[in-house]
């Protein structure tokens, strides 16, 4: 009797064992999901930044292609602009230089400025 008794003990502490381990076994795998979840969202952030990074790479690289074109111009409307000076007495090569200053700067998107100068300067012709 004592043997049968701590026997059915044994028994319902077995089951309840198992049962406690399923459940341990349940909410580990949930943890784990959980995991895998903010493991997955933080990849997605994580490719969201590198996308927003390359726009932001990109904005700017073309940013500065535009200021050395913009530099570029300057210069050759300076050079155009000494060459105007030089030649201010009737020289039949200014409206030219002026028209290849104007062609150039209505290609590269010149600045308000330039096109102001180019007008100054074809009224003085």
């Amino acid at each position: 009797m004592i043997l049968e008794d701590k026997l059915k003990a044994c028994q319902r502490s077995k089951r309840s064992l198992t049962e406690q381990l399923s459940r341990m076994e349940e909410n580990m795998w949930a943890i784990i999901d959980q995991y895998k979840e903010k493991l997955n969202l933080a990849a997605n952030h994580d490719q969201r930044l590198e996308g927003e990074h390359a726009k932001v790479s990109a904005l700017q690289a073309k940013r500065e292609a535009r200021e050395r074109v913009i530099n570029s111009l300057h210069g050759e409307v300076m050079t155009w602009m000494d060459r105007f000076a030089f030649t201010l007495n009737g020289s039949q090569e200014l409206p030219r230089l002026l028209a290849k200053a104007k062609a150039m700067a209505d290609v590269y998107s010149a600045p308000e400025e330039v096109h102001g100068l180019f007008d100054y300067c074809q009224h003085m012709i």
